[in-house]
């Protein structure tokens, strides 16, 4: 009997050893892993130039107070502020603590230009932002919060691709719009980049903040290095994790120079954020993913993923009800409840997972290849062909 907490409702395997896009489990099996990790395994499993970062950093020094200047951090940020909007970074290790430092930033910002009562964040209903106590209560949704009261209060909530709804939310005590620019858990839900421009144009009249939350859609898995980019918008805070450590525990939240000047020193810390061996892993990661081509390939490879997704949309009309996302951030919406047609493709070796709207979530590695995306395709053709 485990002596783990039933948090999780595990299925029943277990993994011995991975390479690339591929698992190989404790009896013998292959499977294709479209899942890496939830979205978090940027470069596949046992990158071997992620190995050697992480190895060479391993030898030299793991961890050091953020009392001290760590190197690695400083290149990491430097690297990060250079490529997008942001002038500056907090490093964190999981997406729910960058969401939870999001919101801290925004409402210390406005805390600091003595408008402390500026301090609710308007989510979409239903959202995702994390686990943690105050981002549960950023989603929405009453499945997250039961039996985790008593409530968190300043938050409000809007519902998705409502504007009318969106502006009615808004207050003389909002300090900010949170939102995912693709909904990862609430079903691979895109916000058109017509939309986001819209949610800036409503945050500059209001003069309150916009946090995009890119938690999962960020670091090139769209195809773009943030999801945002093709609106062309800037935002003033972007929390970020998952495919930024390549499998290694990293989080960050991106700021303007205008959101930052509220984070003087003490106002928040994290006794493992920015460590060394984090940094090294996120650098390594950056390393690949700024390589010339490297992107261009994601959009390339990914647009053929969709093409071909589709294609069996319209050869399986009564199961595949529509394609969802952007580059490898991919959902597949069946007609009826997801959990059987999951099952079956990992009967025959292909691991995906659920999100919401009887959505399955199909996320390789952005180093994939074609044909492990054909691969995948022959998979899930087979399973609808099969499928009752």
């Amino acid at each position: 009997m485990s002596s783990l907490a039933n948090n999780y409702n595990r299925r029943k395997i277990s993994f011995k050893n991975g390479k690339g896009s591929f698992l190989y489990s404790i009896n013998g099996k292959k499977y294709l892993d479209f899942i890496q990790g939830i979205a978090v395994n940027s470069l596949g499993h046992a990158n071997p130039y992620l190995i050697k970062a992480i190895n060479k950093q391993s030898k030299k020094l793991w961890h050091v107070s953020n009392a001290f200047v760590i190197p690695e951090g400083e290149r990491l940020a430097k690297r990060l502020t250079n490529k997008t909007f942001a002038n500056s970074v907090i490093f964190q290790n999981s997406g729910a603590e960058a969401t939870e430092t999001a919101i801290k930033v925004a409402r210390r910002y406005f805390y600091s230009i003595g408008q402390p009562k500026k301090n609710r964040i308007l989510c979409v209903k239903n959202s995702f932002h994390g686990r943690t106590l105050a981002a549960i209560y950023a989603s929405g949704s009453k499945k997250m919060t039961e039996g985790f009261g008593p409530k968190i209060d300043g938050f409000d909530h809007f519902e998705f691709g409502n504007h009318k709804s969106l502006k009615k939310s808004i207050t003389s005590r909002t300090a900010a719009i949170m939102i995912e620019t693709i909904m990862g858990e609430g079903g691979i839900k895109v916000i058109p980049d017509w939309c986001l421009k819209e949610l800036r144009k409503i945050c500059n009249q209001k003069k309150i903040l916009l946090i995009l939350d890119e938690v999962q859609c960020g670091i090139g898995r769209s195809g773009n290095f943030f999801a945002f980019e093709s609106s062309k918008i800037k935002p003033d805070i972007v929390p970020i994790a998952k495919g930024i450590g390549g499998g290694f525990p990293l989080g960050a939240v991106l700021m303007t120079k205008k959101v930052a000047s509220g984070m003087t020193a003490g106002t928040h810390g994290s006794t493992f954020g920015g460590n060394p061996l984090a940094m090294s892993a996120g650098n390594a990661v950056l390393d690949q993913i700024f390589k010339k081509g490297f992107l261009a390939n994601v959009k390339k490879l990914s647009k053929y993923f969709h093409f071909e997704l589709n294609k069996l949309k319209v050869e399986f009309p009564k199961i595949i009800k529509e394609v969802r996302g952007a580059g490898f951030l991919i959902g597949l919406q069946l007609f009826k409840d997801q959990n059987k047609f999951i099952q079956k493709l990992m009967d025959n070796n292909l691991l995906t997972i659920r999100a919401a709207e009887n959505v399955i979530r199909i996320l390789p590695p952005l180093n994939v290849k074609k044909k492990e995306i054909d691969l995948a395709i022959r998979i899930i053709k087979k399973v609808c062909l099969n499928y009752k």
